[in-house]
């Protein structure tokens, strides 16, 4: 496997490409996140996180499913949109509280495909959906779901919190399967008990509540290298990333492995003295810790391999999102 030709696959991959407009969109808002005076964070991370007093933060996450989700597999999309909306807040540390969501589509049929996913992903990972809006008159099919969850004021996890020396960490369900009609979703919790699948979310809970962890993200579109260096450019940090360290299911090439979105994956980056307690907690419900590097003071992302070293990103000329976050703390 030539190193440099897997970094070029990498950052030309369109999971990463179209975060680029993240940078577009949020410098139209300006400074207006800060309106009312309760968020804490700027724009950014997995999920925006507002102040409501007697330490409580409110986290708020919407994601739009994938066009070529939706194409693909309507049914699919629909338990997704739960799916990553849960890993928004759980990437914080948070409990998820409910959702709501948009249905755009003429058809209605793939509206009933789309509501059996979204009700079987609710069912599975005990979050209600609560209400909504449809569009029957458009002339496309989207879904569109947001999440809120609540968390302690201190316990929230951050994408900016990542501190020099912090060792890198993976971690993933790696008991999985390839979802057949769309490559790039590694499946890990429909064949799961809403038991193991909701422990989950919960043990990140349980390693924020412990501020075991100083900044996290979940594995989502980017795939685990692209959502790693979104995690470090939110810092304003560099890391190394050693191939041989990651976590991986040997039936899945390095190539696709290194883009899929996993049911359950997180990138984390945690003091050396707390990677030990990180691992058995997550341990315990089925999550295989690996790390595979270590966060530094120089704006670049390496991936290492017997003894090659490329560099995937160079933040001192290049953005992923083109945000560094803000936190208010």
């Amino acid at each position: 496997m030539a190193l440099k030709s897997l970094v070029d696959n990498i950052k030309n991959f369109e999971g990463i490409t179209r975060k680029k407009n993240i940078k577009k969109v949020t410098s139209l808002l300006g400074d207006s996140y800060q309106a009312g005076g309760r968020t804490v964070l700027s724009y950014g991370d997995d999920a925006s996180a507002l102040d409501i007093g007697d330490g409580k933060l409110i986290l708020l996450a919407a994601d739009g499913m994938w066009g070529k989700l939706m194409e693909a597999d309507p049914w699919w999309a629909g338990y997704c949109s739960v799916l990553v909306n849960v890993n928004d807040i759980a990437a914080m540390g948070g409990i998820p509280l409910g959702m709501t969501n948009v249905i755009s589509t003429p058809d209605p049929d793939i509206c009933r495909q789309i509501m059996a996913g979204i009700r079987e992903g609710v069912e599975k990972f005990g979050v209600p959906m609560v209400g909504g809006h449809v569009h029957p008159d458009t002339t496309y099919n989207a879904l569109d779901v947001s999440i809120t969850g609540i968390i302690g004021r201190d316990d929230l996890i951050t994408s900016g919190g990542a501190q020099v020396g912090d060792k890198i960490v993976v971690a993933m369900d790696l008991d999985g399967e390839i979802r057949p009609q769309f490559q790039l979703n590694w499946d890990t919790t429909t064949m799961k008990t809403p038991e193991l699948v909701q422990g989950q979310i919960k043990a990140m809970n349980q390693l924020a509540r412990r501020h075991l962890v100083n900044s996290g993200r979940d594995i989502s579109n980017p795939g685990m290298v692209g959502t790693l260096g979104m995690l470090l450019e939110s810092s304003g940090r560099g890391g190394t990333m050693e191939l041989g360290r990651i976590p991986r299911n040997k039936m899945v090439t390095w190539e696709d492995w290194l883009k899929l979105y996993p049911g359950a994956g997180f990138v984390l980056t945690v003091a050396e003295e707390n990677v030990p307690e990180c691992e058995r907690i997550l341990k315990e419900v089925n999550i295989t810790c690996g790390v595979v590097g270590t966060v530094i003071p120089e704006n670049k992302l390496f991936l290492t391999h017997d003894g090659e070293k490329e560099i995937v990103f160079n933040f001192q000329s290049e953005s992923i999102m083109g945000v560094r976050e803000k936190i208010n703390r």
